[in-house]
């Protein structure tokens, strides 16, 4: 008698309900996220350097007149001072590859294609290694540093309900297989046909009878008459 085989590892436990609400919520997030940089990536591939530093001397114009020394406001006017045409398309490409990306990928994982979530997870660690190389080797920014622990707790939470949707979908999958497997193995060991002790094929007709092969009709009564 064989033993049934014990299961490799218990199954990954779903989500909670509060943990998996504000997993949906961080990928909106990051949807939205993606959003903003293709808008963002859109201007910049639309609009000449000279036109982006009007527009942001527009919209820094009334915080610089409240607080001239402004370090965002600063900061973007001298950034904006100094694009060219290189640069805007540089960064262009950068956000609208980015963008699109983050916005299929969230899309695909909200509809529950269990593929889609590896590849969310390997985008957001790219993000988090350049991002900890910029907090680290460039400058220090508090804003990039909660982005960065925001992404890796994405992370942990996408592949907690990777794992829990993949063994769901396995537990249900493999008796399928396994009933499968079965029906196919009785189909080919049935419908065999029985030969004769003798080895032979069947015979058809009387020929085969007690009386003996070659004798059609035996030794019949009326015969002897």
């Amino acid at each position: 008698m064989t033993t049934p085989t014990a299961s490799a590892g218990a199954p990954a436990k779903p989500l909670s309900p509060a943990l998996d609400k504000t997993f949906k919520v961080g990928l909106v997030l990051k949807g939205l996220d993606g959003v903003l940089e293709v808008a963002g990536g859109l201007l910049l591939l639309f609009l000449s350097p000279q036109a982006i530093e009007h527009v942001v001397r527009v919209l820094t114009a009334h915080e610089l007149s409240e607080d001239p020394h402004d370090m965002i406001a600063r900061y973007l006017l001298h950034t904006t001072a100094h694009l060219g045409r290189g640069t805007t398309l540089f960064g262009a490409i950068y956000l609208l590859s980015h963008g699109i990306t983050k916005i299929v990928l969230v899309a695909l994982v909200l509809k529950d294609k269990l593929w889609a979530y590896p590849w969310l997870i390997a985008l957001l660690l790219a993000f988090i290694a350049y991002q900890l190389y910029q907090i680290t080797a460039v400058r220090f920014s508090a804003g990039l540093a909660a982005l960065t622990v925001f992404d890796a707790f994405l992370v942990w939470l996408t592949w907690r309900e990777y794992r829990s949707k993949r063994d769901r979908r396995h537990q249900v999958t493999a008796p399928a297989a396994a009933r499968s497997s079965q029906d196919q193995r009785g189909e080919g060991g049935g419908g065999q046909p029985v030969l004769s002790a003798a080895g032979g094929a069947p015979r058809a007709g009387g020929q085969d009878s007690p009386q003996g092969p070659g004798r059609p009709g035996g030794d019949h009564p009326r015969d002897r008459r």
